[in-house]
């Protein structure tokens, strides 16, 4: 397993070591102590998973203090763009993104701690993306921002995607008031 630094240091693009043969393949998915060694050290109490057809924005979400979550996510089937915003008062990243694509090719996880904002687009019909958690699901507690925010400038390659009815009233950036 590889731990890589994005540009955004503590974001991080985990590369598992996949073993195929003619059978299929093999590969860790979640292992802690290696997280542990690339200091991730939080845990994960909660795993989520959803289904989506090709052109869903999901996005961007957070969860509020004191139900703040990190996340270590996934694709099992598909694709998607991943992307993190960096929501952390005083961070010298405040308001930057990272863009990780990752798919059932690839398989790459991508770990996104508190204190940013999470989006995906998908690429392929059927996607199943999958995710672990690090606190539970809190409704009071859920934000979003505007998906396609200008200020943000995260470049998605999508002009009309489907999108939620809370994806649609997504806070935009520049009124935001940061809770990290």
């Amino acid at each position: 397993m590889q731990v890589i630094n994005t540009e955004i240091p503590d974001v991080k693009i985990i590369k598992p070591r996949v073993f195929e043969d003619s059978r299929g393949y093999f590969f860790e998915s979640f292992r802690q102590d290696r997280l542990l060694e690339a200091g991730i050290t939080a845990p994960f109490i909660q795993d989520n998973q959803s289904l989506s057809s090709k052109g869903i924005v999901r996005g961007l979400h957070f969860q509020r203090p004191p139900y703040a979550q990190g996340k270590l996510v996934r694709v099992i089937k598909g694709g998607v763009l991943d992307v993190a915003v960096d929501l952390r008062r005083g961070s010298s990243y405040y308001g930057r993104h990272i863009i990780v694509e990752l798919n059932e090719q690839n398989k790459w996880l991508c770990w996104i701690p508190e204190g940013f904002a999470h989006g995906f687009l998908t690429l392929a019909d059927n996607t199943i993306f999958s995710y672990k958690c690090t606190n539970y699901y809190e409704k009071s507690s859920e934000g979003c921002i505007r998906w396609n925010d200008p200020d943000l400038g995260i470049p998605w390659d999508i002009g009309n995607p489907v999108l939620s009815e809370k994806d649609q009233q997504g806070s935009p950036f520049k009124n935001f008031i940061t809770p990290f």
